[in-house]
């Protein structure tokens, strides 16, 4: 449970660092990249560990799924309430069956 709650924690970061952006298109574009980065950098003091401690029970196939789902996830609440985007019915469509492919990674 640890690494899918430091993943979910690393996920928050990135998504902050590679679209938080977005709602401050008057910035220059150097400095959203140099504080994309310092948010970056957080999301990578959250992921190593996270997948050091993952790997102990789940196989990098694993880790990474588990890693994109939480992704989908974590977009689509900040799509949402940050971006104030509609959250469509084919973004969800799409969604599904990406998480449908996850099911398959941890069939037996």
């Amino acid at each position: 449970m640890t690494a899918i709650i430091l993943l979910t924690l690393s996920n928050i970061f990135m998504t902050f660092a590679w679209y938080g952006h977005l709602k401050f298109k008057e910035s220059p574009l150097f400095k959203v990249i140099l504080i994309s980065w310092f948010i970056a950098f957080f999301e990578y003091c959250l992921q190593v560990p996270a997948n050091r401690i993952g790997h102990s029970q789940f196989s990098a196939a694993q880790l990474k799924t588990i890693q994109e789902v939480i992704t989908l996830v974590v977009f689509a609440f900040f799509s949402v309430f940050y971006l104030k985007e509609d959250f469509k019915w084919n973004t969800l469509v799409g969604f599904s069956f990406i998480a449908l492919g996850a099911f398959f990674i941890f069939r037996k």
